[in-house]
């Protein structure tokens, strides 16, 4: 899939979880609708959802209903996004190639690890259970309450990681919130399209913008040399 050993070894690659490695668009829509039927608001498509995403997801919310969500609505919102997420989960599968690409990073001798919203306790059982978690050096998950930012997360992942640099870290993420997290860090980014985030509101990040995950990677390279 064209990643070459050799001078590029310093590259290290940081993948976001959810709508990037896992292919769970479906899911994360399903969720959001159940949600939303919490406050009698009417379920969105697909493409909805990614016109309007954004982080946090109480502003999110804010754009649908006019307002943000009170705290009760949050807490009840919240919870039922989550318990439908988890029984839908099991019926997503990785996107295509993301296993193949992620073996061969790791054969070429270079790093890898997932920073991901998602629930730590959750995320890396979920990752075990694909058979890819020896591919990274670390997988990190959100420890604290849902609903922020990735920022704060992704500088304490990078810290936590002995000689990777900031400067030689590439980001892949399917969320502008991905590309603000990378910025904090000292990190770049790639903003993949096949997940939460249109083409069209992920360009407005200003950072490279691709359709798939090969392209992200090789992109990435490029970015570090």
């Amino acid at each position: 899939m064209g990643i070459a050993p050799g001078e590029h070894h310093r590259t290290h690659l940081v993948w976001d979880w959810n709508g990037t490695l896992l292919d769970d668009n479906t899911a994360v829509v399903g969720a959001t609708n159940a949600a939303f039927g919490e406050v009698g608001l009417a379920p969105i498509t697909v493409e909805q959802y990614r016109e309007m995403y954004c982080i946090p997801i109480p502003r999110f919310y804010e754009r649908l209903m006019g307002r943000l969500p009170t705290d009760a609505e949050w807490e009840r919102m919240d919870g039922v996004f989550h318990r439908h997420y988890t029984e839908q989960r099991d019926a997503c599968g990785l996107t295509a190639g993301a296993a193949e690409l992620l073996a061969q990073w790791q054969l070429t001798g270079r790093s890898q690890s997932i920073m991901s919203m998602y629930r730590h306790e959750e995320l890396v059982p979920v990752v075990r259970g694909f058979g890819i978690e020896r591919h990274f050096v670390r997988v990190d998950g959100r420890t604290g309450p849902s609903g922020g930012s990735k920022s704060e997360y992704m500088a304490r992942h990078l810290a936590a990681m002995e000689g990777i640099s900031p400067h030689h870290t590439v980001v892949i993420g399917d969320a502008v919130d991905d590309a603000v997290a990378a910025a904090h860090a000292g990190a770049k980014a790639v903003l993949y399209t096949g997940g939460s985030h249109s083409r069209a509101s992920l360009e407005k990040a200003g950072v490279p913008v691709v359709d798939t995950l090969t392209e992200a990677i090789a992109l990435a390279e490029r970015l570090t040399r």
